[in-house]
Order: C-alpha cells, then sequence, then structure tokens
C-alpha cells in the first residue's frame, strides 16, 4: 500500500498531497518528508532548507516567489489552519497568471508541493497557524520578488478582504508590472 495520495492540480508543476496517517488512542503519526517515497511517486524535491512560521488569524503571507535562484517549496500546517495559494508566474506557461487554493490545517494534515517558478502565499484561517516548508534551494534576498496579494488579474477569491499584510506585501508591484523580471516556462 502506498504512503502517499498525490494529486495533480490544474497548474502544471503543483501537487495536492495526502500523506498516510496512523490514528490510534495516543493521537496520531505520519512522515511529512519521506525522500525515497515522495521521489518513487513521482514527486520532485531535493530540499536544503526549511522553515517555520507562525502567524495570527487573518495574516496574509505573500505572494512570495525567488527568481532566478528559484525554490520549490512543499508546504504544511504544523497548527491550525490556511488557505494556501499557488500561483503560476512562468512567462509563456499555458496556466500563466492562473492560480489555485487549498486548504491546509493540521487536522486534514493535506500538503502542497510548488514548483520553482510559481508564487506562493497564504491566509491564516484559524485562530493562528504554525506552517512549516521545505526548500530547493536556500534563501537569497537578491532574488525574492512579490506580487499584490489583491491583483486583479489574478484575482484569487482569498477568504479576507482585510488581511493583516506586512509593509512589503502590502506595496507590492502587480504581475504585470514584473513581467520581465519573472522566470520563463520550461514544457
Amino acid at each position: 500500500m502506498s504512503d502517499l495520495l498525490i494529486r495533480p492540480t490544474a497548474l502544471d508543476g503543483v501537487w495536492l498531497i495526502e500523506p498516510r496517517v496512523f490514528v490510534d488512542d495516543r493521537g496520531a503519526f505520519c512522515e511529512a518528508w519521506h525522500r525515497e517515497r515522495y521521489e518513487a511517486a513521482g514527486l520532485p524535491g531535493d530540499f536544503v532548507q526549511d522553515n517555520v512560521s507562525w502567524s495570527r488569524q487573518h495574516v496574509l503571507r505573500g505572494l512570495h516567489l525567488q527568481f532566478p535562484r528559484a525554490q520549490g517549496k512543499l508546504v504544511y500546517v504544523l497548527e491550525g489552519e490556511v488557505f494556501d495559494v499557488a500561483v503560476d508566474v512562468r512567462v509563456g506557461s499555458p496556466t500563466f497568471g492562473r492560480w489555485i487554493g487549498c486548504r491546509l490545517s493540521s487536522e486534514n494534515r493535506h500538503q502542497l508541493y510548488i514548483a520553482p517558478g510559481m508564487a506562493h502565499g497564504f491566509c491564516v484561517l484559524s485562530r493562528s497557524a504554525l506552517v512549516a516548508y521545505k526548500c530547493t534551494d536556500y534563501y537569497h534576498p537578491e532574488s525574492e520578488l512579490t506580487i499584490a496579494w489583491d491583483d486583479p488579474d489574478i484575482g484569487i477569491d482569498w477568504p479576507t478582504t482585510t488581511p493583516i499584510l506586512s509593509a512589503k506585501d502590502a506595496r507590492a508591484p502587480r504581475l504585470g508590472d514584473l513581467r520581465a523580471e519573472l522566470p520563463r516556462w520550461q514544457s
């Protein structure tokens, strides 16, 4: 029996992952990452850095990416619930500017893999949330790009209209203003 259920999404390079969870009267256990099993299931990921983010309710982080030092990310929630979003910002992609969103929580234990070249963001739905993500490249501030969370050309249906934002996220440019700085799609 496979330990993973991996579902492709409408965006090439973004997968929803349901790890196998073992539950008994003591609680629950699951493997958040097992290189051989994930690779056998078709998921790429030579991860080099793990990040953990704690945020309170209504905080929205994103939309973030790095380029040219692009990062793939495996995102999951250790505590609480978030609405997690990936946006295809790879110039030339058939799904350029499109987004997918899903609820990730400590209850459903789902994960989202987001390929390099995609923008990522999330909004906290619970009182607080502890979000973990593995990255395929190190944080590189000179490569960091931020896209407006409320860019009408993307049209994300966020679960809030008045999120709590960082100063950087609040003044982020629209996707169309960054086109020359974005990654290129490779089929």
